[in-house]
């Protein structure tokens, strides 16, 4: 899976600065991220919170290893 440079933290907290609005062309430009990046992120993570996505990329690096099998 793909190392991202983003810790899971930081994940969570720019969509929900959008959310509190900030508008997400300067979001992007001051974390430099595309804006599909974020939209992927907050399709994705929407609503959660660090320990859970943790959790979920645990989960999904099982899975990918249990598909291995």
């Amino acid at each position: 899976m793909k190392k991202t440079r983003f810790t899971d933290n930081q994940i969570v907290n720019i969509p929900k600065q959008a959310e509190q609005g900030v508008p997400i062309t300067e979001l992007c430009r001051e974390h430099n991220i595309t804006q599909s990046a974020f939209y992927n992120w907050r399709s994705k993570y929407g609503g959660m919170y660090a320990a859970l996505i943790t959790r979920l990329k645990e989960f999904e690096i099982e899975n990918a290893r249990l598909s291995l099998h």
